[in-house]
């Protein structure tokens, strides 16, 4: 098993190596600094603990002014004798034209041959058939704006965790919650809360980016909606997107395996107007202390 690992991530370097050389410009392709790096650290000391997945974006050209989509790859470790993860995105399409491009964007890597490098020909599938999707876009934009005034919708999402400890997984967190722009928090520590708001399509995103492959031990406890006219900026209950710790006192003896104060928790979802929560991700009734 260990052999056919190496050989897979041997594989996947070599084809990063090859996109890099393909898309030379800044900007074209984002790949963390780490992330070749530790694959090449495992290759060499196979005894160890398995690398991050490789996981990256190329961004793609398909000929419009505003003609710009993301593709975001997440490997397994058996990739490519396992498929990729791939999913295509882009500010000017709707959420329904995403979901058909990427419909048709899975289809077609699934009829390819498994053990075959599939990035590039992935790549190039996005790049002759994204156009029709974005062209429909505008169309449908421009006639929406004659019509009406655009309704948007904040979504807020509340997801609860056993715990959240690991640098790797808070990264993801907030890498993700950066580029969707989603506000909000991610509460550190046993259990472990995060809450995301912002467009829908965004919000839906992020919960599907942050429990694939397995995140054992996580749920969406609760989902808020509220409609508008114009921009949803005005009913965030959050500025950014916090890193929240909170530490009871005592000694709970692992330094990693501390519980957060219930407390002061609810005295900061009182203070985000968002009391009534509490209830819905721990089952019982907060009070705060008479301190």
């Amino acid at each position: 098993m260990a052999a056919t690992v190496q050989g897979c991530l041997e594989l996947q370097l070599q084809e990063v190596e090859m996109l890099l050389s393909m898309f030379p410009k800044k900007g074209e392709i984002n790949l963390h600094e780490d992330a070749v790096p530790s694959v090449q650290h495992y290759l060499r000391n196979a005894d160890g603990a398995l690398p991050p997945r490789l996981e990256y974006s190329i961004t793609i050209d398909v000929g419009e002014a505003e003609g710009k989509v993301e593709l975001q790859v997440l490997l397994p470790h058996m990739y490519p004798h396992v498929p990729p993860q791939l999913f295509a995105r882009s500010n000017a399409l709707h959420r329904q034209q995403q979901l058909q491009l990427n419909t048709g964007l899975t289809s077609y890597i699934s009829s390819l041959d498994s053990g075959e490098l599939h990035i590039y020909e992935a790549v190039q599938w996005v790049k002759e058939n994204s156009l029709p999707y974005l062209e429909n876009s505008k169309i449908s934009s421009e006639s929406a704006s004659k019509e009406f005034v655009v309704k948007e919708t904040l979504h807020r999402m509340w997801i609860y965790s056993h715990h959240i400890y690991r640098q790797e997984l808070k990264k993801k967190i907030f890498d993700c919650a950066k580029k969707l722009n989603l506000t909000g928090f991610c509460l550190t520590g046993k259990p472990g809360v995060i809450c995301v708001e912002g467009l829908r399509e965004n919000c839906e995103e992020f919960w599907h980016v942050i429990r694939y492959p397995n995140w054992k031990h996580i749920s969406c406890k609760h989902v808020e909606n509220i409609e508008t006219e114009g921009s949803i900026n005005h009913l965030r209950l959050f500025c950014s997107f916090e890193d929240l710790q909170f530490q009871a006192h005592g000694d709970y003896g692992l330094r990693n395996d501390y519980h957060m104060d219930l407390g002061q928790f609810l005295e900061f979802l009182k203070q985000h107007q968002s009391g009534h929560i509490f209830q819905i991700l721990f089952g019982i009734e907060g009070k705060l202390s008479d301190k």
